[in-house]
């Protein structure tokens, strides 16, 4: 009987993905007749057929759909396993892969990211940008360690740790005559302001569309703007507004937060992490230091 290898597993999850034995093939850098040959002598290994050839497309079999989906659980597990066997508790080196959702890079991934290279230079960090749907799919894929996101109805398996309140405001790059206190703004003066918000694919847009349906309230939307970035230099330079999580203005002079009345809506800031997954000296590292930065720039309490 042959020898079930992971190299096997691997084959079998490329052609799958793929639906192709060229393609696989040419992903996994060897000859399309090995890899063909490669899941057969599975398919001889396990006594099933794993893979439907007859049609244009090469699919998984009912058999190799729930194969499959085991080989995947299995090769993560070992590639956790891996990780955990090379973790360095003195932090000499490690490496912690972050998801956040968009609006954090505008505020909060600088400063973690300065203070977690001035206290673990050795750790590196691959930071990716996501919905906060992908970041909980990506922690329970193993694809990430930890997310920063919001409270919320969570996917099974993902564990939510409060960190601070995000409160949105009016943000204007034209303060007013006493810029440290400004008067709030009645909401229904809005109607005749004109405003540049972040686009529909953004959670925190619908936050700000609810807000307003709330409150009867039209604004005029000059611009629309996929980044958090684009907005802060739009508003900087003409005379529109935005709404936008108050923390992004601690770290930018020419940014004034301006409270509405009513009150804009507050979030839950959290930190996600998969329930079962090893915690890496990284990973825990990182949670305290988030922890620790929360409070020193004075954040906001989570409820």
């Amino acid at each position: 009987m042959a020898v079930l290898e992971l190299r096997h597993l691997r084959y079998l999850l490329a052609v799958a993905e793929h639906g192709n034995f060229t393609r696989a093939a040419e992903e996994l850098h060897i000859s399309q007749p090995t890899l063909s040959q490669q899941v057969k002598q599975l398919e001889r290994t396990v006594g099933v057929q794993l893979l439907d050839r007859t049609g244009r497309t090469v699919r998984l079999t009912d058999a190799g759909t729930v194969y499959a989906d085991r080989a995947r659980r299995a090769l993560r597990e070992l590639a956790s396993a891996e990780r955990a066997v090379h973790d360095v508790q003195d932090l000499s080196r490690g490496h912690l892969r972050l998801g956040v959702t968009p609006t954090f890079t505008a505020y909060l991934i600088g400063p973690l990211t300065a203070e977690l290279h001035a206290r673990h230079p050795g750790v590196t960090l691959a930071l990716t940008e996501l919905t906060q749907d992908r970041i909980e799919a990506a922690l329970l894929a193993d694809e990430l360690d930890l997310g920063i996101a919001f409270a919320g109805q969570h996917l099974p398996g993902v564990t939510a740790t409060a960190l601070f309140t995000e409160t949105l405001a009016l943000v204007t790059g034209h303060p007013g005559a006493d810029p440290d206190r400004p008067s709030p703004v009645p909401v229904h003066s809005l109607e005749d302001r004109h405003l540049a918000l972040l686009s529909g694919d953004f959670a925190t847009r619908s936050h700000i569309d609810g807000y307003f349906a709330q409150h009867r309230t039209t604004p005029r939307i000059a611009v629309e703007a996929n980044s958090v970035q684009a907005l802060t230099e739009i508003v900087r330079r003409t005379p529109l507004a935005t709404v936008l999580p108050d923390a992004i203005t601690h770290d930018h002079p020419h940014l004034t937060p301006v409270p509405v009345d009513p009150a804009l809506p507050t979030r839950t800031v959290t930190l996600l992490r998969r329930a079962d997954a090893y915690r890496s000296a990284a990973a825990l590292a990182f949670t305290r230091l988030v922890h620790d930065l929360v409070r020193e720039r004075g954040y906001a309490p989570a409820p």
